[in-house]
């Protein structure tokens, strides 16, 4: 691996112009074709095998007229007025909303009697001859247009319904901007020059720019979410400015040493690009592990951050050292504010050696009681991880939305109206031809049905054309996202015959709800076991995998934690713009450890593959850690300060599953640096000692090696590998200390 990345590096720097103009077509190819034949973006809600599902597909085979998706569009006056005194111009609306491309019914509220009791709030259904899933959101944006003119009337008007908040696509809130503005300052800071801090920046830009351009490439073939872009530009730009940084930072190390640039740089990208190398491809594999839900949306968006990630990790393998070689010197000596001159002389007079470091210090402090960090630093995270056991988990309704969207201005107008199940509809789908209730029945089923105390009324039952199904609108009497109402849809479910089956939007996201609660635990030990085969293979040891595991498990649980307590209970909810509290989005999980486990992996590989090569030259367990920790302690630090100021430039997004994203990730990144980085992980090797290092002899020989030197010559390298021929079944003995220090990957 190290071999292959110092090629590819020493290639993009022999041809540095070759390697930008490829960069620069691509993006002249991606972009404008993305622009004339990418697809839009859909959220596949359907859970395989469920109920609903069941229910959608015989709609579609046997009753399509019944199966389209809807829109309602409210209207609404103030206290003390009644709708009807704006009668035409409602009414030129329903006929504006009519002529709407895959408009089928549209009903009249006045005729309807789609009015509130008070006669303050007015519906207007509207049906398509499409799925919700497909209706385009030029569709919308029609009926936004048609409603238009009815404000100018003094009327409230407002679109809701499935179509309108399945196809309501993710908003931006600009702090984006923020949080790039805020990595600047940090990289700044980090290396003293205005050059060396733009270039990661770039890079994350190149890669987002390039994997959204590929993500609406990826629409076109097939349904991707509409949290798919959010989620990957979130993701591209944490790890593209990351990546970058690594390989930059390792590159004026190098140079610090008294290594020329062309060497530095080879180096840099022999150590820190095969870390690179191996980090992103840990992220894509847990990234494409979301496959593993079997739900459409979650896959999308697994493959969505995973084009982003491969992208940043093709710039940093190919474009950055291309950069890097056409600036030369100017990475290191490019213009620096005052008190920048200042620090930088003060440092270049009195250079630090690992030794000097508090990242050293502190290491060796950890080290020297390792019992007592380790535990208190395990106490933390465990407390903080508390409130994970209390999750609840729901799928984001439009009642979750901010208040600024049409879509979630719509429903609170419902609910106001009609009360809160009204927009939680059901849709009964009887099939006729099978065993179990016939025509004669349905009406005795019904009033079963409507017996339920959860069930506000039940529709009139509509029969297709060919008399085989019937389908009965039930509207339950609580809110969509309200645990009650998975209840009654469980005891209704209870209730009916074999051949009858419940959908709709609500019986929809509550399958999802169900089947992504019975699919974690596979989800989570399948990223559990590759990542710990694959950190088996890089570090040719069981217990560094094994321990890296663990600590992974405790971050992401606090994060868990963190995020439980803010949204589901209201904890300093204000500070994150929050006016009420909500159920934690069921799809969040899953994401989140996908997401996270990759992350902290990227962290476990840049400190531990420093440790192994100060182990290789050293021989000394404790000291190994100590100088691992102060040679890359200052740049794992800017990473994570990095990583988080753009995960909390989300939380500002009005999206609540974004919000979330970005808030627990955030945190868990905090912890990770902090907490297990600086505490953990020196004390867990303390106590290993020499044996975190150890494998058996029978697992080394059947593992492949995908391992070589770090930094040094090729001759180097083929001198190592014939060194790493020699086993032990016991505790391996310390290698003498060799003129070029060997790891398996930096």
């Amino acid at each position: 691996m190290n071999r292959l990345t110092r090629r590819i590096g020493d290639a993009s720097a022999r041809r540095p112009w070759v390697t930008i103009g490829a960069w620069v077509t691509a993006l002249a190819l991606v972009l404008p074709l993305a622009g004339l034949v990418g697809g839009s973006f859909v959220d596949d809600l359907v859970a395989p095998g469920s109920q609903s599902e069941k229910a959608m597909e015989l709609l579609e085979d046997r009753f399509p007229e019944a199966s389209g998706g809807s829109a309602v569009a409210v209207f609404a006056v103030p206290e003390g007025e009644r709708i009807d005194r704006h009668r035409p111009a409602v009414e030129a609306a329903v006929d504006r909303i009519a002529d709407v491309e895959h408009v089928a019914t549209v009903t009249d509220p006045f005729t309807g009697g789609t009015i509130s009791p008070d006669g303050r709030i007015g519906y207007v259904q509207v049906t398509f001859d499409v799925p919700p899933m497909k209706v385009h959101p030029r569709q919308i944006d029609a009926l936004s247009d048609a409603i238009e003119p009815v404000r100018g009337d003094g009327v409230v008007a407002e679109l809701g319904g499935d179509a309108v908040f399945i196809n309501a696509e993710t908003p931006t809130s600009g702090a984006e901007a923020a949080g790039l503005l805020s990595a600047l300052v940090i990289l700044v800071v980090a290396f003293g020059t205005i050059v060396a801090a733009l270039v990661p920046i770039a890079l994350a830009l190149v890669a987002v720019a390039a994997g959204l351009g590929s993500i609406v490439l990826l629409a076109h073939a097939t349904d991707v979410s509409t949290a798919a872009p959010t989620i990957g530009a979130m993701i591209g730009l944490g790890v593209g400015i990351d990546y970058a940084l690594f390989i930059v930072a390792r590159c004026r190390e190098n140079r610090s040493a008294g290594q020329d640039n062309s060497t530095a740089l080879s180096n840099a990208m022999s150590s820190s690009g095969a870390a690179v190398l191996f980090a992103g491809g840990t992220v894509v594999v847990a990234m494409s592990a979301l496959a593993l839900t079997g739900l459409g949306f979650l896959t999308s968006i697994g493959l969505s951050t995973s084009l982003v990630v491969l992208f940043a990790v093709a710039t940093a393998l190919t474009l950055l050292p291309a950069l890097l070689s056409l600036l030369g010197d100017r990475i290191h000596k490019a213009r620096r504010h005052r008190w920048l001159r200042m620090r930088r002389a003060k440092k270049s007079e009195n250079p630090e050696s690992p030794e000097q470091t508090a990242w050293w210090r502190f290491a060796h402090r950890v080290s020297g009681r390792p019992w007592p960090y380790l535990l208190a630093g395990s106490a933390v995270l465990l407390a903080l991880a508390i409130p994970a056991l209390r999750m609840e988990t729901g799928f984001p309704d439009a009642g979750n939305d901010a208040p600024s969207t049409t879509h979630r201005r719509a429903y609170d107008l419902l609910a106001e109206g009609f009360g809160p199940g009204f927009n939680a509809p059901l849709l009964m789908v009887a099939d006729l031809r099978g065993p179990g209730v016939d025509a004669a029945g349905i009406p005795e089923l019904a009033r079963r049905v409507a017996d339920d105390p959860g069930i506000a009324s039940i529709g009139e039952p509509r029969f297709s054309t060919a008399g085989d199904t019937v389908v009965l609108p039930v509207l339950p009497t609580t809110a969509p996202a309200d645990a009650a109402t998975s209840d009654t849809l469980e005891r209704i479910r209870g209730v009916i015959p074999d051949n009858v089956a419940v959908s709709g939007l609500t019986a929809m996201t509550d399958d999802l709800t169900r089947q992504l609660t019975d699919t974690l635990p596979v989800f989570i030990a399948a990223i559990l076991v590759v990542s710990i085969l694959l950190l088996m293979l890089v570090f040719r040891s069981v217990a560094v995998p094994l321990k890296a595991a663990v600590m992974n498990l405790l971050s992401i649980g606090g994060a868990y934690g963190v995020v439980v307590a803010v949204f589901q209970w209201g904890w300093l909810g204000g500070l994150f713009n929050l006016h009420e509290t909500m159920l934690i989005a069921s799809p969040l999980p899953t994401i989140f450890f996908a997401v996270l486990f990759g992350l902290s992996m990227d962290y476990e590989v840049f400190l531990l593959s420093r440790v192994r090569e100060e182990y290789d030259a050293t021989g000394d367990p404790t000291e190994s850690v100590a100088r691992g920790m102060a040679v890359t302690g200052r740049v794992i630090t800017s990473a994570a300060l990095i990583m988080t100021v753009v995960f909390l430039s989300f939380v500002a997004n009005p999206s609540p599953l974004v919000k979330m994203m970005g808030l627990g990730l955030a945190t868990a990144i905090v912890l990770d640096a902090t907490i297990v980085r600086m505490v953990l992980v020196p004390a867990s090797m303390a106590l290993l000692g020499r044996a975190a290092w150890w494998l058996p002899r029978p697992l080394d020989r059947r593992l492949p090696r995908i391992a070589a030197e770090s930094g040094g010559t090729d001759e180097a390298m083929e001198s190592v590998e014939a060194m790493e021929t020699v086993e032990s079944d016991d505790v391996p003995a310390p290698p003498e200390p060799a003129p070029a220090p060997t790891a398996r990957i930096s």
